[in-house]
């Protein structure tokens, strides 16, 4: 178990006197019209200043993602293929285009929405969820997609736990028809997608801010005469603020702790978590429930945690099932286990990015979480009190909100009836 206390950053204090990255240099600009309001003598809050200085930047200077990442799929594409593309460049979601769409078309009409590697992986575990006593309708879904049938139209999931899963059972999912056949545009309304909400390089910065936080958008696509320019990530902008260690604005806001800003959001009875003994589609199927990205797991007690599992986790139950195929049954602590395992003989993973929990106490400052989070490359955190019992659950959105408020009208009537998600959609 990973614990802020142990990370000692070294040279803070002179980290952008001289810009050494482009997520730097934005710093700069920041701190140019921070600097600027105070000369003016503006009355304004911090919170105020903050959100003024990111409306006056465009989205045009934020730095470009790898090309690597700008990938879209095909409205056509199978959900196997598209799984593989999204495992072999190494991201969690695309852009869908629509293949029917006329030349002339706008952005709008060219996109249907974004694709997100677990909404298209939990959608076919639940579709073709073992059966379980209290849920014959999922054991006739994994007959249909075993045997052939493509359409499983109709077919829900019932509030039951799930049922225990042998780790055969996933090996046969990736050589079904329903895996094999079934194209992404026909399961466009069954699980959560991402809405296509694209900016253009000229809107702000405060924007961007507000959708990635307010608004609960995972990653936004900047469109420049009709294409995707760029693909802005929760990621990215924690990064950024990791290179800004040392600016006056950033040292303003980021030496506040978390008691100081009333975080974490959540009290600990409303932590959703995972038994370490329960079936592993228990966690992916409490994380669908409840919308949220990762779930600690937590031992007998339920107080303290022992392990941490998240939605990008679920790719490996696809991309690679002989990790468990000689499992009885795949509990949701054998599965990070097994998975880790199985990474660092590869080389590909580092013990603490698969599995172990990081965690921070409600007296860490936003800034030692902000460099936490941006050097393990994870986006949650889990607050702990001094006996190690959690408290509570701490994301990127969570940072990302406290930096800036939503100006009164600010979107106008824009998001009525586009958020929140349908009450049917799934993950």
């Amino acid at each position: 178990m990973a614990t802020l206390q142990a990370i000692r950053v070294v040279g803070e204090e002179g980290r952008c006197q001289s810009p050494r990255s482009p997520e730097a240099r934005l710093g700069m600009k920041v701190e140019d019209l921070w600097d600027g309001f105070h000369q003016q003598g503006a009355q304004l809050t911090p919170t105020e200043k903050l959100n003024a200085c990111f409306e006056g930047i465009p989205l045009s200077a934020f730095p470009p993602c790898p090309s690597s990442q700008v990938i879209e799929i095909r409205s056509d594409a199978s959900l196997a293929e598209a799984v593989r593309v999204l495992s072999e460049h190494r991201i969690l979601g695309a852009p869908v285009f629509d293949v029917d769409a006329p030349e002339d078309a706008s952005w709008m009409e060219k996109y249907i929405g974004i694709v997100e590697f677990a909404g298209i992986v939990v959608w076919i575990l639940y579709q073709s969820e073992p059966p379980s006593p209290r849920s014959p309708k999922a054991g006739a879904a994994l007959a249909m997609a075993l045997n052939g049938v493509t359409s499983v139209r109709g077919l829900g999931l019932g509030p039951e736990p799930a049922a225990a899963t042998p780790g055969s059972f996933f090996e046969a999912l990736i050589t079904s028809e329903i895996y094999k056949n079934t194209k992404v545009q026909e399961i466009s309304g069954s699980f959560r997608w991402a809405p296509f909400l694209a900016l253009q390089k000229e809107d702000s910065f405060l924007t961007m801010l507000l959708l990635l936080s307010k608004y609960k958008m995972k990653s936004i696509p900047v469109v420049d005469e009709g294409k995707i320019d760029n693909i802005i990530t929760q990621s990215a902008v924690i990064h950024m603020l990791a290179e800004c260690a040392g600016l006056h604005w950033f040292e303003d806001w980021g030496m506040k702790t978390l008691s100081q800003l009333d975080l974490p959001l959540m009290t600990p009875d409303k932590i959703v978590k995972v038994y370490e003994d329960e079936p592993v589609l228990q966690a992916f199927k409490l994380m669908r429930k409840e919308r949220i990205g990762g779930i600690p797991i937590v031992d007998a007690s339920g107080r303290k945690a022992v392990g941490n599992i998240s939605l990008r986790d679920i790719c490996f139950l696809l991309t690679a099932p002989e990790i468990y195929h000689d499992c009885r049954l795949v509990t949701a602590k054998g599965f990070v286990v097994a998975t880790k395992g199985y990474l660092e003989k590869k080389n590909e993973v580092t013990a603490h990015q698969m599995g172990d929990m990081v965690t921070c106490k409600r007296d860490n400052t936003m800034k030692e979480l902000i460099l936490m989070l941006d050097s393990k490359k994870i986006h949650r955190l889990y607050v702990i009190d001094d006996e190690g019992n959690l408290e509570g659950v701490l994301t990127l959105r969570d940072i990302i909100s406290k930096l800036v408020h939503e100006p009164r009208g600010y979107f106008g009537d824009f998001f009525d009836g586009v958020l929140p998600l349908p009450p049917n959609s799934r993950v």
